[in-house]
């Protein structure tokens, strides 16, 4: 599919950083809320984005300060380094 959006002229430069293709600045944003939201999974965010592996996804999503670490993989870490400590 393709859309078409139109943006007045007056707003474009707070939207779209100098240089960047508007395409793809909006797709990645659309995408990367679309990820923070649930909306979409990792695999999908590869696929739309065009990337062949998780880790370029892992780049996307830092660059766009999405973390998926959870209090429950911090508290995995934890019980996994205490179970290591105490060997």
């Amino acid at each position: 599919m393709q859309v078409t959006v139109d943006i007045p002229d007056k707003f474009v430069e707070h939207l779209l950083p100098a240089g960047r293709d508007a395409a793809r600045t909006l797709l990645e944003e659309s995408v990367a809320g679309a990820y923070r939201d649930g909306r979409l999974a990792m695999d999908e965010v590869r696929q739309l984005l065009g990337f062949g592996t998780r880790i370029e996804v892992d780049a996307f999503l830092q660059r766009h300060k999405i973390f998926d670490y959870t209090i429950t993989d911090l508290d995995a870490a934890m019980a996994a380094l205490d179970h290591l400590r105490s060997r």
